[in-house]
């Protein structure tokens, strides 16, 4: 069974599925990517919603609990 199955969005009502989604935040001025976050998103308006354990381990990674993954070099712009 889905975590997020019969679930409504708060805003529009529109169904919530279960997706990987990536979050990019910028933390102690560098920025950090999360990759296949579990979230449940709505179908209508695209709300994301996190379970409390997905939340408690995406604190830990951007406060540097968890080893990243790998680094990527990432080109800046400016007009």
């Amino acid at each position: 069974m889905e975590f997020w199955q019969g679930e409504r969005c708060e805003y529009c009502e529109g169904l919530i599925v279960e997706r990987k989604v990536n979050l990019s935040r910028k933390v102690k001025r560098k920025y950090v990517v999360i990759e296949n976050v579990p979230a449940g998103v709505c179908t209508k308006c695209g709300t994301r919603y996190y379970a409390a354990n997905v939340l408690k381990t995406i604190e830990e990674t951007v406060r540097g609990r968890r080893k990243a993954k790998r680094e990527v070099l990432v080109p800046v712009y400016s007009l």
